[in-house]
């Protein structure tokens, strides 16, 4: 027998051993990093969501801080979402087309993420002068709103519009917030620990809900993984 081409085949079974120890942590790692999500800043966004004045900006982009009050008279800012993961929609307790779907899908989601700590919810009222407290805590308990979970909230009709447009690009019309100006969407806005935008979706489709899930799996993974 030939004992050089035994040394020879000992050596390159020992080469692909060490070689696979190495590439493939790496591949893995580098198929990883590819499926992190996108952080939306504003000029990522469709134009016509954005507001003129932030058009320009690439990034660094994050939720401005504010201030609500949920369905049981508890003041809610953003502090109360610190570290957490959450998915946030606009609504109104008198809508009687699409408001229903969101509503049952953001149920949906609070049922699936119930015992995860890390995802809250928060739904804002767009017509929030006649969405008082005790009208939100009707509403909360028809929907199964678990408390600290999902807040349900008014608050200033101004201070809520700027968030929508200027915070979380989730409507089309503009306006001032004004008594006559008034937005409805059926948006879903994915937001990350670090208050920044993580993704769209339709609040009354249940694909794009199945999407949303598999996008908070992404996002939990990227925290695990730093």
């Amino acid at each position: 027998m030939d004992l050089n081409f035994f040394k020879k085949s000992k050596l390159t079974v020992i080469f692909l051993i060490v070689f696979s120890t190495i590439s493939i942590p790496v591949f893995y790692h580098l198929l990883k990093v590819d499926k992190k999500l996108k952080v939306y800043n504003p000029a990522d966004v469709n134009p016509s969501l954005v507001d003129v004045s932030l058009k320009h900006i690439t990034k660094d982009h994050t939720i401005s801080n504010f201030e609500l009050t949920n369905q049981n008279g508890e003041t809610i800012t953003n502090k109360n979402y610190k570290d957490k993961i959450y998915v946030a929609d606009f609504f109104f307790t008198r809508c009687t087309n699409i408001c229903i779907a969101m509503a049952y899908n953001m149920s949906e989601l609070q049922e699936y993420y119930k015992n995860d700590n890390d995802i809250m919810f928060l739904s804002h009222s767009v017509t929030p002068v006649i969405d008082s407290v005790s009208v939100l805590k009707t509403y909360a308990e028809n929907k199964g709103v678990i408390d600290g979970k999902w807040n349900v909230t008014t608050g200033s009709k101004k201070h809520i519009y700027e968030l929508a447009r200027k915070s979380y690009f989730a409507v089309l019309e503009d306006g001032d917030g004004g008594e006559n100006d008034f937005i409805h969407t059926e948006q879903f806005v994915l937001v990350d620990k670090e208050r920044r935008l993580r993704g769209y979706y339709d609040g009354t489709e249940k694909k794009d809900m199945e999407k949303l899930k598999k996008d908070i799996a992404l996002l939990k993974e990227e925290y695990t993984n730093k």
